[in-house]
């Protein structure tokens, strides 16, 4: 007679039982680097609110402002249960990408919605958060640029250690570049985002 082995009605751990300290240091830097972020422990966990629009080590451009607004990123970050071997995903919710830009690998957009922030880095598992906050907020930035049609692909290192789009900041947008509205351009469309 065989008899059919009992299913396990385990239930899954967070990954922050068996990674404690790291929740720790998250509840730890995020906060004190990004105060309007709120952490839930929902699901896997996330942090959402408003990002600083200029939270970078060096002086605020005058003119950023008038290329994003008083705010910065609104956004989400999710983490996942395989966190932190595997890097949370950042969601932006204000402004939201539109659909057709999460399929050209300009726009740093996954096709998820998601960003696409590690471009030129690996995640170990052993880096801040905070880094990819600050990479999220860069992100922002260089949306805007984009949306005025100033650049045409965003930096592949961001604009967080990357000076170099800097000097458009300083001057505010030209009349005719301000619609916010592009056609969608898919002749360069280069497949999936990142």
């Amino acid at each position: 007679m065989t008899t059919t082995p009992a299913r396990s009605t385990r239930t899954p751990i967070t990954w922050w039982e068996c990674e404690p300290r790291r929740l720790r240091r998250d509840q730890e830097e995020i906060p004190a680097r990004f105060p309007r972020l709120v952490f839930s422990d929902e699901g896997a966990g996330s942090w959402e609110g408003m990002l600083p629009r200029w939270p970078f080590d060096r002086p605020e451009p005058a003119h950023l402002t008038d290329w994003i607004g008083e705010h910065g990123l609104r956004l989400r970050l999710e983490y996942g249960h395989a966190y932190p071997m595997v890097a949370p995903r950042i969601l932006p919710l204000d402004p939201l990408p539109e659909p057709w830009e999460w399929t050209q690998h300009r726009w740093h957009v996954n096709g998820d919605a998601s960003l696409c922030l590690l471009r030129d880095d690996i995640w170990t598992g052993r880096e801040s958060v905070v880094d990819l906050l600050l990479k999220a907020a860069g992100w922002r930035i260089e949306y805007a640029l984009m949306k005025h049609q100033t650049i045409e692909v965003m930096t592949g290192s961001g604009i967080v250690t990357d000076h170099c789009l800097d000097h458009f900041l300083a001057q505010p947008p030209t009349p005719e570049d301000t619609s916010g509205h592009r056609e969608p351009d898919t002749a360069d469309q280069d497949g999936a985002a990142c």
